[in-house]
């Protein structure tokens, strides 16, 4: 291999605008947050292929001639763009994924083994063990799969070579060219695929970019210049499904649509005030209106989502309980439970926290805007996270 060892990051995702309305083609700003994903890809020489995952308790290990089985015969050097049905189909029997057993455990393991076989399937398979951790929960709306994808395919691409790891000796974390960028998304978003059947990109593009993104009507265009922004990030821990909430906001704009299409077009216009005020912020010296109006926009969003339908008792109480503090918060992602977030100025200190725990929630402080896929030294990684990724 190329590469004998490497420790990577990515990191998850929020959306701060555009839920929803996105789908309808208007603009939604997604953001990175500073809550990453960490892989470490060390090679061995057993003949073994293992995967460890500490977060879901799962520890897998393959002889190297039972993955050669699965190599197609016509296998052909892949190009992350299209995705090889006949290999999924082949690895979710090797795996035992079936529609009623969809966890995620297996459909890591299955997205793994897709990108190693794909990537090294026309030479030699290697050896090795990959270990990834996530301050990330996973399930939650918050990118936690993607960031999973974009370290996979950054570590596997940089030990076949198809790219060079761009740490150097003296540099304690390094970031890949825009050409590896761009490979590294492609094959992240297969990843993503493989978990999600039909995810829009915005999730990997966040992961491997970082910062800020506008999406709209399928385009993805990474923003150059965005403010680390001081977050509360909260999970109400109340299931959803995006497909629901989705089809609900749908039949409610089929319904009214002379009502709700001046909701999604006021969406719109919080998105670009958002992606204007915040572009200023880089610009000029911040100050407490820029703040006023991120707080306003985030409040005027929060009731046009519940006009959608997709608001949720636990969101309102989130909404209250951090009002009552002077804080602004709305969903992020889907709604109907799920996460929200809570604007912090700077310097402010937090006295929310555990009011809201008190409600049964889980909060994160952390940030916004953030850079996307990163190479680490040992020495740049926290002592606790890589205690974990040393221990197998």
């Amino acid at each position: 291999m190329h590469v004998k060892e490497c420790i990577l990051s990515a990191p998850g995702k929020a959306i701060l605008h555009g839920e929803h309305a996105v789908v309808h083609g208007k603009m939604a700003l997604a953001v990175s947050l500073n809550l990453r994903t960490y892989l470490r890809l060390k090679a061995t020489s057993d003949g073994k292929v293992c995967i460890n995952f500490p977060n879901i308790s799962t520890l897998l290990c393959w002889d190297l001639t039972e993955l050669k089985l699965l190599v197609p015969d016509t296998c052909k050097k892949e190009d992350g763009k299209l995705l090889n049905a006949e290999l999924v189909k082949c690895l979710r029997e090797f795996v035992g994924v079936t529609n009623g057993n969809l966890d995620t455990s297996n459909m890591a393991t299955l997205a793994f083994l897709y990108i190693y076989i794909s990537i090294f399937g026309t030479g030699e398979l290697p050896s090795l063990t990959v270990t990834v951790w996530s301050e990330l929960p996973t399930g939650a709306g918050l990118g936690s799969s993607a960031a999973f994808s974009v370290c996979l395919a950054a570590a596997l691409l940089c030990a076949s070579g198809a790219i060079t790891a761009p740490l150097r000796e003296s540099e304690h974390t390094a970031r890949w060219c825009q050409e590896d960028l761009e490979l590294i998304n492609s094959w992240a978003f297969q990843g993503e695929m493989i978990i999600h059947g039909n995810p829009s990109g915005v999730d990997n593009a966040v992961g491997t970019w970082g910062g800020m993104l506008r999406f709209l009507s399928g385009k993805i265009i990474p923003l150059s210049r965005v403010p680390l922004l001081r977050i509360l990030l909260t999970n109400t821990k109340v299931p959803r499904s995006t497909k629901v909430l989705v089809a609900g906001v749908k039949d409610k704009i089929n319904k009214f649509p002379t009502i709700m299409t001046p909701v999604l077009d006021s969406v719109d216009a919080i998105s670009c005030t958002c992606e204007k005020v915040l572009s200023e912020m880089t610009h000029e010296p911040i100050t407490g209106e820029h703040y006023n109006i991120l707080e306003e926009l985030i409040d005027i969003n929060q009731h046009h989502l519940n006009v959608m339908g997709v608001g949720h008792p636990a969101l309102d109480t989130l909404c209250r309980v951090t009002l009552a503090r002077g804080l602004h918060s709305k969903l992020t992602g889907a709604g109907g439970g799920g996460c929200g977030i809570t604007l912090l100025r700077p310097g402010e200190v937090i006295y929310t926290v555990q009011d809201l725990r008190d409600c049964g929630f889980d909060c994160w402080e952390t940030s916004i805007g953030g850079p996307g896929i990163q190479q680490h030294s040992p020495h740049a990684v926290k002592d606790d996270i890589l205690e974990i990724l040393n221990h197998y």
